[in-house]
């Protein structure tokens, strides 16, 4: 007889067996659920299992305009080979019309999308698609000349015209091109391979070029191998670029830098991830005499929660064109990873104009040949028509939070007797040598102040300070120079 409430011992041959295979059907499920989950996570990230995304519903575009266009409606043709170029300006031209209405929107659907240049409009989204690729027709003669920019001269490379952009803009107001991480690219690779053998008679055309403009917003895109500059919004006024992946070759792509607001105002440049062939960021406001008539300043720009690498140039940069001046520029959450420069600043005598009330703040250095550097002999001139005596100044200029690893010179301030670099501040850095020399933290003609320790020792050229900002020690050589090219 069976006790109530017992199972009887013997009858475990019989209950075992269930009891194993349920668990092992139990475990089998979840472990099932949680690679799913995973494998679905991977292809959802950059360069992930693409694979298994196959065969899955487009994400649709949102509507983000009254009116909506794709571009095939305009006669476009995906296929990488149909030039699309007349269906891009039908497109912009029906979007134009709409502009009392709200404006329009232009879809660009999955495909490559081969094109010369053309322009955008106000009151315009252009939005690309997942696995869109608006792709630049390599012939240099389908790319119109264009006027130099003013601040300039002439094109920064050969006097006389430049060639345009692959996407332009002009006077606009209320732009957005954004998307679903769709890419354009300027296949700049037949552009470099020309430029190297001096075969261009004009200056390189960015890859998207927005002059005198306002309300622009640059969102969930790539960009990538443009002939010469990428992003150059100039003499624009309310620009935010975030979320935007930027790539060129690291080496052979010259001049490719990522993000150049010049002559800008009231700029944000937030979570994006540059990987190019010169500075990742440059801010700009004109060359020497040019760039001093013209007269428009770089100002009130927020740099933030970027990932950059620049192997032969700087993670980002003031300079060197800055002759309208720069000033209010705060970058923070910084990540420069093996790169040759971490932050740059670069000037000359001839810009003239103002480098002033500048703030890097929480800045991680990772591989970096050198980290922090100020230069003012970078004598580069549009022509011989340039004033010596016109000198920059510098003004407030702090660095906190500054730490890292692998840095060969963690401070190169390269001041002269004719161009003092004075206001500069450092607290809280902490940055780990690739190389053991004494003199690694460089100064010449520099005034300023540590507050606080730093790692590696200060020059002698700075004032210490306590944390309480209580004067420890007033450096009684502001003037003493101590750079070394050779580290």
């Amino acid at each position: 007889m069976v006790e109530i409430g017992r199972f009887p011992f013997h009858n475990h041959r019989r209950w075992l067996p269930v009891f194993v295979s349920t668990h092992r059907t139990l475990f089998l499920v979840v472990w099932v659920i949680g690679f799913a989950t995973v494998f679905l996570w991977q292809s959802r990230s950059i360069d992930g299992l693409l694979f298994f995304r196959r065969g899955l519903p487009d994400m649709a575009a949102p509507r983000l305009r009254p009116f909506a266009y794709n571009i095939t409606e305009f006669g476009g043709v995906g296929d990488g080979v149909t030039l699309n170029t007349e269906a891009f300006v039908r497109a912009v031209a029906a979007i134009a019309r709409l502009r009392g209405r709200g404006g329009g929107q232009l879809n660009v659907p999955p495909g490559v999308w081969l094109t010369a240049p053309f322009n955008l409009t106000s009151h315009m989204t252009l939005f690309l698609a997942e696995g869109a690729e608006i792709r630049g027709i390599e012939d240099e003669r389908y790319w119109p000349l264009m006027p130099p920019v003013p601040s300039y001269g002439f094109g920064r490379e050969h006097k006389g015209p430049r060639y345009g952009s692959l996407i332009h803009g002009q006077n606009l107001k209320d732009l957005v091109i954004t998307g679903h991480n769709g890419t354009i690219n300027g296949q700049g690779q037949a552009w470099w391979a020309k430029y190297r053998k001096r075969l261009l008679n004009n200056t390189r055309g960015p890859l998207v070029q927005i002059m005198w403009s306002k309300d622009i917003v640059i969102s969930n895109i790539t960009l990538r191998d443009s002939p010469f500059w990428t992003l150059h919004p100039f003499d624009c006024k309310n620009v935010t670029v975030t979320n935007v992946t930027i790539l060129a070759p690291v080496t052979g792509a010259p001049n490719t830098d990522g993000i150049d607001p010049d002559s800008c105002e009231d700029v944000v440049i937030e979570n994006c991830y540059i990987c190019v062939g010169d500075d990742g960021v440059a801010i700009k406001s004109g060359w020497d005499q040019y760039g001093i008539a013209y007269g428009r300043p770089s100002t009130n720009i927020l740099i933030r929660n970027l990932t950059v690498r620049s192997v032969v140039s700087a993670g980002v940069s003031i300079g060197s064109e800055m002759s309208g001046g720069v000033s209010n520029v705060t970058v923070e959450n910084l990540n420069i990873w093996e790169s040759r420069r971490g932050i740059r600043i670069k000037t000359a005598a001839g810009r003239g104009g103002y480098i002033r009330n500048i703030s890097y703040h929480n800045v991680t250095l990772d591989n970096v040949r050198v980290g922090i550097v100020i230069k003012t002999d970078y004598n580069e001139h549009p022509d011989e028509g340039f004033d010596p005596k016109a000198v920059p100044l510098f003004e407030n200029i702090s660095f906190s939070g500054i730490h890292g690893q692998g840095v060969r010179v963690p401070v190169r301030i390269h001041g002269s007797e004719d161009i003092p670099v004075k206001g500069v501040s450092f607290r809280d850095m902490s940055v780990g040598i690739s190389y053991k020399k004494k003199h690694i933290f460089q100064c010449s003609f520099v005034e300023g102040r540590v507050i606080g320790s730093i790692f590696p020792a200060p020059c002698e050229n700075l004032d210490l300070y306590d944390e309480q900002g209580k004067l420890v020690r007033q450096s009684a050589s502001q003037n003493s120079t101590d750079i070394d090219y050779d580290i």
